[in-house]
């Protein structure tokens, strides 16, 4: 709708970070964070097409974000109520834990939740841009209208970044079977051997950016020399990329909409 802002709206650090190549990374790490979940992984495994259709998945991924980003408000609810109605058919069993599990469980939502706006902060501080501490509490702040998309509530979720920090430091991460199939997914996806070195670039920034007891468990080497070089070489494509393609087509939409009001 012309002139809806949508949940978060131009002067949110939301927009400024979502916009940004960096995501490419924080999305990476992400997955890789969220796979030590056992329960959550078991969902991905057993119900996911990752493996089939991983551009695919991507895509819609993508897609989602966009939508819920930069979308009107009516876009971003019809891409949170999808999703939930594809939650609740998503459940079984979690052969590591023995568990029962549900893709709509809170436990698990607020879980990905929480990595994945933990990961696209670290990313875009690292890659992408300067956030003050104040910035990254109002995205923290911000990102509890994406969880109320998905069935949390908001007294599910961190408010400020120190919250944030403190959830994650307390919670219990597991080396699962299917963890280990997904990492191993993840860093070397079905592609054509010269997209390698590119695709090498951001999994590289990735790993650089995971807890270090996140890379004893998956046993990722990670040498601190390599630092400097990584950090220049992801820079300097996600620089690239910014030339190459200034806004996302979801961000330029967005902004037209905006600009009716």
């Amino acid at each position: 709708m012309a002139g809806d802002v949508g949940l978060f709206g131009p002067d949110s650090v939301t927009w400024r970070i979502h916009g940004d190549p960096s995501m490419i990374v924080g999305g990476l790490r992400s997955l890789l964070v969220q796979a030590l979940n056992p329960r959550a992984m078991a969902g991905v495994d057993q119900h996911s097409d990752f493996r089939v259709d991983p551009w695919g998945r991507l895509r819609r991924t993508s897609a989602y974000v966009a939508d819920t980003t930069f979308g009107d408000t009516e876009t971003a609810v019809a891409a949170g109520a999808a999703v939930q109605a594809v939650h609740r058919r998503v459940r079984g069993i979690d052969p590591h834990t023995g568990r029962a599990y549900s893709a709509a469980d809170h436990d698990l939502l607020a879980w990905v939740h929480d990595v994945e706006v933990h990961s696209f902060l670290v990313a875009y501080r690292r890659y992408g841009g300067r956030v003050s501490d104040r910035d990254a509490d109002r995205y923290v702040a911000e990102m509890v209208r994406a969880a109320e998309l998905v069935g949390l509530s908001a007294d599910e979720v961190p408010h400020d970044l120190a919250t944030l920090r403190a959830r994650l430091r307390s919670a219990s991460i597991e080396l699962s079977d299917a963890a280990v199939r997904g990492m191993r997914f993840i860093l070397a996806p079905p592609m054509p051997a010269l997209a390698r070195p590119l695709y090498a670039i951001p999994t590289a920034a990735a790993v650089s950016l995971l807890p270090r007891q996140v890379r004893r468990l998956y046993g990722l080497p990670w040498f601190p020399p390599a630092e400097p070089a990584v950090r220049l070489t992801t820079y300097s494509l996600l620089r690239a990329l910014n030339l190459a393609l200034p806004d996302p087509p979801a961000l330029r939409e967005a902004r037209a909409r905006v600009a009716v009001a």
